[in-house]
């Protein structure tokens, strides 16, 4: 089941009134670089005051314009669905005063061929996100991170290439809550686990139980290779393949 969001959403709204991001900019007032960023999947999460102009223009409700409620049952009662297409921007594109750009963590190799690496924030790849959603959150702007989610262990929730949105203010034991979804540094390796207490340490899950069983580590053994905990996954988005 493909997971919809503005993005998808919006894109169908254009294709219904045959609608252009550049028409939609003039009929809304909306920037057409928010417009162009929003379509592209660059703002994850836009700002309420654009969400209120593009749900009033379309006669939606902000929900399902967010992808939370279906266009299906609007479509039966004003026989309208919709759709269209997104223009280019890159990243030097200034952010808004609503917007935070988020960096993303990624493992980089100390020296080539060693094996061994370091978890470092990216210069280059970030996601943007509404400053008020992370605020309802819980969310500190300078403690939110992205991480890319890799291979097969967090399926069917998770996919390959999967984005993760991390609360850094979240990192320690204490602010384990059992069952939810954690962002890792297992010894320069990035990993995103459900993750559990014990009483003599910490358990990490993977929803792919079948291939990957739990994994028990005492606070001696997290020492030992050197696991922490980066943060709280309180967001995460993938595409439909």
């Amino acid at each position: 089941m493909q997971t919809r969001n503005v993005a998808h959403v919006l894109k169908e709204l254009l294709a219904r009134d045959g609608l252009s991001a550049t028409e939609l900019h003039r009929r809304t007032g909306v920037p057409q670089s928010t417009l162009s960023r929003i379509l592209s999947g660059k703002i994850v999460d836009p700002a309420d005051k654009h969400i209120a102009k593009l749900a009033e223009y379309f006669r939606v409700s902000t929900d399902q314009l967010r992808g939370r409620a279906s266009l299906a049952a609007q479509a039966a009662t004003t026989g309208h669905a919709e759709l269209r297409d997104i223009s280019l921007w890159d990243d030097d594109t200034p952010i808004e005063d609503d917007e935070v750009s988020i960096p993303f963590l990624r493992e980089v190799e100390l020296a080539a061929g060693s094996g061994r690496f370091v978890i470092e924030e990216s210069e280059k790849a970030s996601l943007r996100f509404g400053k008020r959603s992370l605020r309802h959150n819980g969310v500190q702007f300078d403690q939110a991170k992205c991480v890319t989610v890799r291979g097969n262990s967090m399926l069917p929730v998770l996919r390959d290439g999967a984005t993760v949105g991390v609360n850094a203010g979240k990192c320690g034991i204490g602010d384990i809550v059992d069952g939810d979804l954690y962002a890792i540094n297992h010894n320069g390796q990035l990993r995103v686990k459900q993750l559990y207490r014990l009483p003599s340490g910490i358990r990490l899950r993977s929803f792919n139980r079948e291939e990957h069983p739990d994994e028990d580590y005492t606070f001696a053994q997290m020492q030992e290779e050197q696991i922490t905990i980066l943060g709280h996954v309180f967001w995460w988005g993938m595409y439909a393949r």
